[in-house]
C-alpha cells in the first residue's frame, strides 16, 4: 500500500513537471512566433508572413507562420486557409516602349499584359496574360521616358513587393525654359546684355532640342514699406530713367518668337526698391503655379532660370510691411501682372519647394558670385534646382544655361508622392552593370541611354480610414512630367469578415447569442467576451476556464505568463505605468519593451524598428539584433574607386572593418590607406613637378607642356598639410636638385580627383667651400696670433712683476745705496818663486 502511495505521488511530480516544462516552452515559441498572439484575420493578415485558418472547427492556432510548420497548413484544410500574396500587374497600354531606346528590362518590350504573385508560402512567380502590339507604335507621336507608365498592386501590411521599372533619356524632348529676371536699378546692365543674347541663347537651346520655346518675366518687390518707397512721385518713378515699381509681371509667355523675346526684354523698364533683398519668392510662385498665363506644357522639361544680384524675402517678412495673410499658393494673376503682392506674404521656401515638385520645374538660380553661397543653401532645400555664377553685365548667361541644362539632363532622380503608410526603397546599378546599390539617383546619363530602377515597396500600415485602403501615387524622375502610376490596394482585412462571406454568421444560434461568428471565431459584443462570447465582464473565472489562459490548455504554469489576470479563461493583460508600454498577446506573453537597446534607445529607436513580442521587428533599411546595422552600404563606398571599403576590407553596421594582413595594414575610414603598400603619390608626382614647377622628366621647355598631363593642380602657398576631414594623401618627393616638393590629393563629392600642391620647393641651401676654406684657415692664423698675444702678455705681465718685486726690495736695504756690501776690493799678492820662502 505504502509502494503504491509512493509511485502515485511520483507520478504526478513527472506529470506536473512536464507540464511545466510544456508551458514554458510554449511560451518561448509564442515570443518567436508573433502569429499565434493574433486572435483575429485582420489583425494576423496584417503580420507578415502569418495566414489564417478560418474553418469552423479547428482547435489549433488559427494564425500560423506556414514556414514555420511542418506540412505548411498547421492542420487546417487548405481551402479553409487565407493568405494574400502580393500581386502586380501591368496593363499593356500602359507598358510602351521607351522612346528611341531599347529596354534593358526584363519583362517583354512593349510587352503582354502580366500578372505576378509573390507567395509568402516560398519565392513562387506566376505571369498570364497575352501579347499586344509594341508600344512605340501604341504611343504614337508621343515621347515615352518611363517603362511601365502604370502599375496595380495589391499589397499587404509588412510584406516588401519588388517593382523594376526603366527611365530612358528621349531624343528632341521638348523644353521650356523660363527666364524670370530682377529689374531692379542694379540690373540694368545685365538686361541690356540679355536683350542682345536672346537670339543666340535661343539658337543654343534648339541645337539640344528642336521643340524649344522661351518666356520672360520680372520682378521687383511689394509696393509698401518699408521695401518700396510710398512717396507719391516715387510710386511714379522711383529713380532717374526707371519706370514704377511693381511686384511681379509676366513680360512674355512661352513661345517659340525668339525676336519677340529680345523685344520684351528691350522695353521692360527698370525699377527701384529701397532694401536689399528682392521680391524673387512671389515672382517664382506665381510663375510656377500660373500654369495657363505661362504657357507651360504637360509633356517637356521645364527650366525657370532666376535671375538676380541680391537676396530675397521669405515667410514672415511682409509682417514688416503690415501683411500678415500667408501666401496660398494659388494663381493671382490679372494682365500679366500679380495682383495679391500686396494682400499675401511672401511664400515660404516649403511652400516654394512643394508647388516645383508639383509641377516638375527646374530652377536655375543664376546669381552673382556675392550671392552664390546664398543660393547654394536655397538650392538643397527646393527639389531639382541648381545654381550657377552670373557675371556682373550677365554675359555669360548662355554658357550658364547650357551647362546647367547638360547638368540637369544628365541626372535622373526618382521621387514618390506616396503617403506615409507606404515606405518605398530604391535600388540601381545605374550605368556600371554592376550589383545594384541602394540610391534613387544615376549621374552621366546622355540621350537614349537606358537605366533600371528597382522599387522596393512596403506597405507599413493600414489606415484607420477604410476609403484610404485604396490610393494612387507616382513615381517619377524630377523635373519631368513623366511617370508610373501606382494604384495601390491594401490587403488590410480578410473576405469572411463579411456578411455576404459562407464563414459569416450573425445567427442567435451562435456565440452564445452575443456575437457573430467571423472567419471561424466569435466576435463578441461590448461587455462580452471568451470563445463563444459566453464570458461576461462582471463575471468570475472556473478551474476548467484557467486552462485557456495557459498556452496549449496546460493544466499547470503560470497563468497569463504572472503579467495578467485571467478573467473567464481569457487573460487580461496588466497596464504598465508607461502607457508607451504594452503588454499583449492571448497569453501576455508579449511586450513592447523588452526588446535589446542600442544608444539607450528600443530596437535604436523608431526610425530603425519596433519592438514586437519581445523581438525588434527592423524597417527594411536596417538589421541586427537591435536594429543597429544600416544594410546600405553607400557610406563604405570609397569616393576614390566607389568601391566598398576601397576593396580592402567590410562594411559592418555603415562603417568599414579593413583587412590587415601580415604585409598589408589597411586603415582610415574607407580602408584607403596603407602605409606598407604603395599609394597613387608616385602615379602624380611627374604631372604635378611638370605642371607646378616647369622641371622634371616630362617637362618640355620647347613649348612650355607637360605631355599628357592633365592634373590642373591647385597651387597654394605656404606649407601645405593633408585635411583628414576631406581624406586627403599628403605625398612628398625629391627632385634631380635634391629639393623637397610636396602636394596632397583627394576626391571631391562627384569622385573627381583634386590636387593641391606646394607652390615652392624646399631645397636644401648651397654649401660655400671656399668660403669654408678661407675662414678655416683665417680661423687658424687667428687662433695662433691670439696664442702668441696671450703669451707675450702673460710673459709681460711676468717680467713686470719681478721687477716690481726687485724695486720694492731694493727699496729695503739698510746700507748705503751707493756701496755694494758683497763687493771686496781686489787685492793682488806677489810672489817670486825665486825668492820662495826667503
Amino acid at each position: 500500500m505504502y509502494i503504491h502511495r509512493s509511485t502515485v505521488l511520483r507520478l504526478c511530480v513527472w506529470v506536473s513537471l512536464l507540464a511545466l516544462c510544456g508551458a514554458q516552452r510554449a511560451e518561448q515559441l509564442l515570443a518567436q512566433n508573433p502569429c499565434y498572439s493574433k486572435t483575429t484575420c485582420s489583425d494576423c493578415i496584417r503580420t507578415a508572413s502569418c495566414a489564417w485558418c478560418f474553418a469552423a472547427e479547428f482547435n489549433g492556432p488559427r494564425c500560423f507562420n506556414p514556414a514555420l510548420e511542418r506540412d505548411g497548413t498547421a492542420g487546417c484544410e487548405e481551402s479553409y486557409i487565407f493568405n494574400p500574396d502580393n500581386k502586380r500587374s501591368v496593363d499593356p497600354m500602359y507598358n510602351m516602349e521607351l522612346s528611341r531606346a531599347k529596354s534593358r528590362m526584363g519583362m517583354a518590350a512593349g510587352s503582354s499584359s502580366y500578372e505576378e504573385s509573390y507567395s509568402a508560402k516560398g519565392s513562387s512567380f506566376a505571369a498570364s496574360g497575352s501579347a499586344a502590339a509594341a508600344g512605340a507604335e501604341a504611343g504614337g507621336d508621343r515621347l515615352v521616358q518611363m517603362k511601365p507608365q502604370k502599375v496595380n498592386l495589391n499589397l499587404r501590411m509588412n510584406q516588401m513587393q519588388k517593382l523594376t521599372f526603366a527611365y530612358s533619356r528621349a531624343q528632341d524632348y521638348p523644353v521650356d525654359l523660363y527666364y524670370l529676371m530682377d529689374l531692379s536699378r542694379s540690373m540694368k546692365n545685365d538686361k541690356e546684355k540679355l536683350s542682345t543674347l536672346g537670339s543666340l541663347l535661343s539658337a543654343t537651346m534648339r541645337n539640344m532640342t528642336s521643340m524649344f520655346r522661351i518666356g520672360f518675366g520680372s520682378f521687383v518687390d511689394k509696393l509698401v514699406m518699408p521695401y518700396v518707397s510710398t512717396v507719391p512721385k516715387n510710386l511714379i518713378s522711383p529713380c532717374d530713367g526707371c519706370a514704377a515699381p511693381y511686384g511681379y509681371q509676366n513680360q512674355m509667355s512661352l513661345s517659340t518668337d525668339t525676336d519677340f523675346f529680345e523685344k520684351a526684354v528691350a522695353n521692360a523698364d527698370v525699377s527701384g526698391n529701397l532694401d536689399a533683398p528682392e521680391g524673387g519668392f512671389d515672382a517664382i510662385m506665381q510663375a510656377v503655379v500660373c500654369k495657363q498665363q505661362i504657357g507651360w506644357r504637360d509633356q517637356a522639361r521645364r527650366l525657370l532660370v532666376f535671375s538676380t544680384d541680391a537676396g530675397f524675402h521669405y515667410a514672415g517678412d511682409g509682417k514688416l510691411g503690415g501683411i500678415v495673410q500667408p501666401n496660398d499658393g494659388e494663381c493671382h494673376m490679372k494682365d500679366n501682372t500679380y495682383t495679391h503682392s500686396t494682400l499675401q506674404d511672401y511664400p515660404s521656401i516649403s511652400q516654394i519647394n512643394h508647388k516645383v515638385k508639383k509641377h516638375a520645374i527646374n530652377v536655375i538660380f543664376a546669381v552673382t558670385a556675392e550671392q552664390i553661397s546664398v543660393y547654394e543653401q536655397l538650392s538643397k532645400h527646393i527639389e531639382g534646382s541648381s545654381t550657377g555664377v552670373l557675371s556682373n553685365d550677365s554675359d555669360n548667361i548662355v554658357d550658364l544655361v547650357r551647362e546647367q541644362y547638360n547638368k540637369i539632363t544628365s541626372t535622373v532622380e526618382m521621387k514618390d508622392s506616396s503617403s506615409d503608410a507606404v515606405q518605398i526603397v530604391y535600388y540601381s546599378s545605374c550605368l556600371s552593370g554592376k550589383e545594384l546599390t541602394q540610391t534613387n539617383k544615376c549621374d552621366g546619363l546622355k540621350v537614349g541611354d537606358v537605366v533600371e530602377f528597382t522599387a522596393e515597396i512596403t506597405l507599413k500600415e493600414c489606415p484607420k480610414d477604410r476609403s484610404k485602403w485604396k490610393q494612387t501615387f507616382e513615381i517619377s524622375p524630377v523635373g519631368i512630367s513623366d511617370s508610373l502610376t501606382v494604384e495601390l490596394e491594401m490587403v488590410c482585412d480578410c473576405p469572411c469578415e463579411q456578411p455576404n462571406h459562407h464563414a459569416y454568421n450573425d445567427s442567435p444560434l451562435v456565440c452564445s447569442g452575443e456575437g457573430v461568428s467571423a472567419c471561424g471565431v466569435c466576435v463578441c459584443r461590448p461587455g462580452r467576451f471568451g470563445k463563444n462570447c459566453e464570458c461576461s465582464a462582471h463575471g468570475g473565472v472556473s478551474a476548467e476556464q484557467e486552462r485557456g489562459c495557459r498556452p496549449t490548455n496546460a493544466s499547470a504554469g503560470p497563468l497569463c505568463s504572472n503579467r495578467g489576470t485571467c478573467i473567464c479563461g481569457v487573460c487580461e493583460c496588466n497596464k504598465m505605468d508607461d502607457p508607451l508600454k504594452v503588454i499583449s498577446g492571448p497569453f501576455c506573453e508579449c511586450d513592447n519593451f523588452t526588446c535589446d537597446m542600442n544608444k539607450g534607445l528600443l530596437c535604436s529607436g523608431p526610425d530603425h524598428g519596433e519592438c514586437v513580442c519581445g523581438k525588434c521587428s527592423c524597417t527594411p533599411e536596417y538589421t541586427g539584433p537591435a536594429c543597429q546595422c544600416l544594410k546600405d552600404q553607400t557610406p563604405c563606398r570609397s569616393p576614390e574607386n566607389n568601391e566598398i571599403c576601397s576593396g580592402n576590407g567590410k562594411c559592418v553596421c555603415g562603417q568599414c572593418v579593413c583587412n590587415v594582413d601580415d604585409d598589408r595594414h589597411y586603415s582610415g575610414k574607407y580602408c584607403e590607406k596603407c602605409p606598407t603598400c604603395p599609394g597613387r603619390c608616385g602615379e602624380f608626382k611627374d604631372c604635378v613637378l611638370c605642371e607646378v614647377h616647369k622641371r622634371g622628366p616630362l617637362y618640355k621647355p620647347d613649348t612650355d607642356t607637360c605631355g599628357d598631363c592633365a592634373l590642373f593642380p591647385i597651387i597654394e602657398e605656404g606649407k601645405i598639410e593633408a585635411n583628414e576631414s576631406r581624406n586627403e594623401h599628403l605625398c612628398s618627393f625629391y627632385d634631380d636638385e635634391d629639393c623637397l616638393y610636396v602636394y596632397v590629393y583627394s576626391y571631391n563629392e562627384n569622385q573627381q580627383l583634386v590636387i593641391r600642391a606646394q607652390k615652392e620647393r624646399e631645397c636644401p641651401k648651397k654649401v660655400p667651400i671656399l668660403g669654408i676654406v678661407l675662414g678655416v684657415i683665417a680661423a687658424i692664423v687667428l687662433v695662433g696670433l691670439a696664442l702668441l698675444m696671450l703669451w707675450k702678455m702673460a710673459t709681460t705681465i711676468h717680467d713686470r712683476r719681478e721687477f716690481a718685486r726687485f724695486e720694492k726690495e731694493r727699496m729695503m736695504a739698510k746700507w748705503d745705496t751707493g756701496e755694494n756690501p758683497i763687493y771686496k776690493q781686489a787685492t793682488s799678492t806677489f810672489k817670486n818663486p825665486t825668492y820662495a820662502g826667503k
